[in-house]
């Protein structure tokens, strides 16, 4: 895991008090709001609802037991005793007081986190793969250039005020877990024919109001071009980027209007002249930033295997919960456990801070100190041996916490929605718990297979709803909440935009509907090894529309 060098202490501790000063001001009178407003999002604080909101770093979704703890500290002492782990793998409360939002700030400092470029439009927080490190299929880990990625954009002089927020992902593996199509820049690793590392680039991917897929413009980045050709991306957007309509000011629109090819070249040039710059990655420094994420120290564990088998046989929900939540190790003496933070009739991404101490406590105990935080809203302990899952599952239920449901109907994305959101039309978790509740039987939800829904409670798709395979997104029709329904979309290494299926419900007739698309989707499939995702893909929208609307289906 990173640590703070010298001048990482110094930068983020000086943000810090110069916060405490801009905050005593607001409050006296000093500042005015629309003076202290940019001041505060450069900090990571929003004016939401009912109240402030705080919006902290996990920088690639990477935490230790530490850290983990902090943050249920700053969940007791300055909010509601809880957190909300959100799509872009960093964590928000949702009730901090202004006055103590600068010593939330240090008490994250001292534990080498902070809140900066969480907000305003900037390079906002690199996201990655939640296994990286750690997955079996993984061509090389996504985190050291993800790190390298971070300190490069932190409070970069060319690029803190670009046109509108930019965002990056990187993944490191052929199965794509950190849904790079949907980002300004997805970063894909692979290597070519010499057995090199490198990057298939694509740019201008993004949901939000007009969701487009990005577009590959590289096929092979070598390494030590990573940081000269993504200032040259970025730089091409700072000049081309529309400032005159925020609606229009995203990478995605630029690329949509200028043509791949045509961006493409004109990012090339901006390259050309960067290549040989100081920009250039020696792979001594590569190496170094690696060496901050290399492998714990896995002793062997074959007996694990003996006693898996021995306990799953013992406990049938155990086994269940292995089955789903459990994913093979590059160890095969070791798994990858999904926590999952979607309790049956739970708000989807919250854990109280009792539940982030336990956590923590397992961390420390059976993982190597690690905590990840995935873009799904779900936490994970990457190195866990087969030996102590039984030890990590007891663990897990006495906090709520053994859902085994990681990638099922009941593993809801959803947004905060109106409840909190300044910005929603409509309300996104109590539809996720209800939707939750009508489907958390164990036994309907293995027999449905793999279905991801995602909620978003305005057009803003925080919930990520235009790559659900179902999606929700909240709309407000003559004073009334009104929920569209889409179906097909999907974040994975084969991204696709879901489909609109027809005009929209009311909050009460949304649970039915997903009902109805559900068991459309059973009776149509051809086994049950092919997921809905699939099916959909196979059949189309129309058997979907026809089960929900009858013979008067028609565009929302």
């Amino acid at each position: 895991m990173y640590r703070y060098d010298e001048f990482d202490h110094a930068f983020v501790s000086e943000r810090v008090e110069q916060f405490r000063d801009q905050v005593q001001r607001r409050l006296s009178g000093e500042l005015a709001e629309d003076a202290f407003k940019p001041l505060r999002l450069m900090n990571g604080v929003y004016l939401q609802l009912h109240a402030y909101m705080l919006r902290i770093a996990i920088p690639y979704g990477t935490l230790s037991a530490r850290q983990l703890r902090m943050l249920a500290h700053i969940a007791r002492t300055y909010d509601r005793g809880y957190g909300h782990f959100t799509t872009r793998q960093n964590l928000q409360f949702n009730w901090p007081k202004l006055s103590e939002i600068p010593d939330a700030l240090a008490d994250l400092a001292s534990v080498e986190m902070h809140a900066l470029q969480t907000s305003g439009n900037c390079i906002r927080n690199v996201t990655a793969d939640h296994f990286a490190g750690a997955a079996a299929d993984e061509i090389a880990d996504p985190r050291p250039y993800a790190e390298i990625l971070r300190q490069w954009s932190s409070v970069h002089p060319e690029f803190s005020f670009l046109p509108r927020k930019f965002k990056i992902a990187v993944t490191g593996a052929d199965r794509d877990r950190a849904a790079i199509q949907v980002h300004d820049i997805g970063l894909h690793l692979k290597k070519n024919d010499k057995g090199e590392i490198g990057f298939a680039v694509y740019v201008g991917g993004g949901q939000g109001r007009t969701p487009m897929i990005a577009k590959l413009i590289r096929d092979f980045l070598p390494e030590e071009d990573l940081l000269s050709y993504t200032t040259a991306i970025v730089r091409v957007y700072n000049l081309h980027g529309r400032r005159d309509n925020k609606y229009k000011a995203r990478i995605k629109i630029l690329v949509h209007e200028t043509g791949a090819e045509e961006l493409a070249r004109q990012v090339e040039v901006e390259f050309a002249a960067l290549k040989d710059s100081e920009l250039k990655l020696p792979e001594k420094d590569v190496e170094a930033i690696a060496s901050y994420f290399a492998l714990p120290a896995l002793s062997e564990r074959a007996e694990g295997w003996e006693n898996l088998a021995r306990w799953k046989k013992a406990d049938p929900d155990f086994a269940r919960w292995v089955q789903q939540n459990v994913q093979p190790h590059k160890n095969p003496d070791y798994g990858m456990v999904t926590i999952s933070l979607k309790p049956i009739g739970g708000i989807p991404g919250d854990a109280t801070d009792a539940q982030m101490d336990a956590i923590a406590d397992l961390a420390e105990e059976y993982a190597f100190d690690e905590i990840r935080v995935s873009h799904e809203q779900n936490l994970i302990l990457p190195h866990v041996a087969l030996a102590d899952l039984e030890a990590v599952y007891r663990g897990l239920v006495a906090i709520n916490l053994a859902e085994a449901n990681a990638g099922l109907i009941t593993d809801i994305i959803a947004c905060p929605g109106l409840d909190y959101c300044a910005l929603a039309n409509a309300r996104s978790i109590p539809l996720a718990q209800e939707i939750s509740r009508r489907f958390g039987n164990a036994e309907r939800q293995a027999e449905i297979g793999e279905l991801k829904i995602k909620i978003s409670g305005c057009i803003n798709a925080c919930g990520h709803h235009h790559v659900g395979h179902i999606g929700l997104l909240g709309v407000e029709k003559k004073g009334a909440e009104l929920y569209q329904i889409t179906l097909g979309g999907s974040g994975d290494e084969h991204t696709s935009i879901g489909e609109i299926i027809g005009r929209g419900f009311e909050p009460d007739r949304v649970t039915d509907a997903i009902e109805t698309i559900v068991d459309t989707y059973l009776g149509l499939r051809l086994d049950p090894s092919e997921i809905f995702l699939a099916t959909y893909r196979r059949v189309g929208p129309q058997p979907f529309k026809a089960a929900l609307y009858g013979s008067t289906a028609e565009a929302a």
